[in-house]
């Protein structure tokens, strides 16, 4: 494709966008997948804790939960196809009252409601053998380059804006070219109602939602055998504590709302209200030191959560908006959802060709664990 002119524009290079722009391209679609960072997964999905979520905690009838299972199986298969690494560790909840304990049963209701494998203990604790912890810059990354071999071509440095009606689909600034397109895929994060609202639709808000990580050498050299679950107050789901790929330990997130888009700092509160809530789950952190810290900024609706479909009011834009953190997890239910959206606006969409890896992505790339590339670039970005 020359650029000037695609079927599909994908705003967004996250994993969300990453994985819509791979599911379009290998069904035969010309796409054009555009990241205003200078390389993929920079932002939220960058910044995930890296947990991929069974859903055995998501409303059952909502649609993230809808997607999130929809996505198991094809993410799977991607998983595998693309070589991207995957620690099977399962995960517990363990009660510390009998006020908690009624909420992990409530939970195990909904594990069964959604048609999770879960297991409820005498003692009241909740194990969820399918939850499990992959490389969320990795696979972000393996996405886009698998995106690339089935055909999309792939920019970074290059943000979208300044939509407008042209014939029956859309013109964008793409950078510093005019692309034309069909359809144009919101999937632009933080920046996904400043996007819409350039073609006048202000349907829905962006705020930014903290979450804070701490990474520690594991106490007494062993990481836990699971990712460890708090038992969620009504608010929050809480902190957890997870091992990583390469031995590590990370505590997080946080949850802290606020409106500056561009603060990726860690908050100096921060640490202590990580520390607090996971001496329970590991007394051995007690007085150990961080090696590293970071913080997320997750893009939240304001009173909206998974805003996925055609803009009301300029029909050619597919919003893929207020997509919290189990983006990661859900992002192929979403692609494959979104792909209905393209075909019922006339763009041809055929079956899927075989997923195969593709070359290094354009921009910056993974050097090591990721958590060691998220901590250089969040602490670089916040200075």
């Amino acid at each position: 494709m020359g650029g000037a002119e695609v079927e599909v524009l994908v705003a967004g290079g996250g994993v969300v966008g990453c994985a819509v722009a791979l599911e379009l391209a290998r069904r035969g679609v010309s796409v054009l997948l555009a990241e205003a960072e200078d390389g993929f997964g920079l932002q939220a999905s960058g910044t995930n804790s890296g947990v991929l979520h069974t859903g055995f905690d998501s409303v059952p009838g909502e649609l993230e939960t809808h997607l999130i299972l929809r996505a198991a199986r094809p993410r799977e298969e991607a998983l595998a196809a693309l070589g991207v690494p995957v620690k099977r560790c399962g995960a517990l909840m363990t009660p510390r009252d009998d006020a908690e304990r009624a909420r992990v049963a409530a939970l195990a209701r909904g594990a069964a409601a959604n048609g999770v494998a879960h297991e409820l203990r005498d003692d009241g604790s909740l194990l969820i053998p399918g939850e499990c912890v992959t490389d969320p810059v990795r696979f972000t990354l393996a996405l886009a380059a698998a995106a690339g071999a089935a055909g999309a071509e792939l920019r970074v440095g290059a943000p979208v804006g300044d939509l407008e009606r042209a014939g029956d689909g859309l013109a964008a600034q793409v950078g510093g070219a005019r692309v034309r397109a069909r359809v144009v895929v919101n999937c632009a994060g933080l920046g996904a109602d400043a996007l819409a609202r350039t073609a006048g639709d202000e349907g829905f808000a962006i705020h930014p939602r903290k979450g804070e990580f701490l990474v520690f050498e594991p106490p007494g050299g062993a990481a836990p055998e699971r990712i460890l679950l708090p038992v969620p107050s009504p608010g929050t789901k809480g902190v957890l504590v997870f091992p990583t790929l390469d031995g590590k330990l990370v505590t997080g997130p946080t949850a802290h709302d606020q409106q500056d888009k561009r603060d990726w700092r860690v908050r100096p509160e921060a640490p202590a209200e990580i520390r607090a809530k996971v001496a329970a789950m590991v007394p051995e952190l007690e007085g150990a030191e961080p090696i590293a810290a970071y913080a997320g900024l997750r893009p939240a609706g304001t009173g909206c959560n998974y805003v996925i479909g055609p803009s009301p009011l300029c029909p050619p834009l597919i919003h893929v908006a207020a997509i919290r953190s189990t983006g990661l997890t859900a992002a192929l239910g979403i692609a494959a959802d979104v792909a209905g959206h393209v075909a019922a606006a006339g763009v041809e969409v055929g079956e899927p060709a075989p997923l195969r890896p593709g070359p290094r992505p354009p921009g910056l790339g993974l050097d090591g664990p990721w958590w060691t590339r998220t901590a250089r670039y969040e602490a670089a970005r916040a200075s």
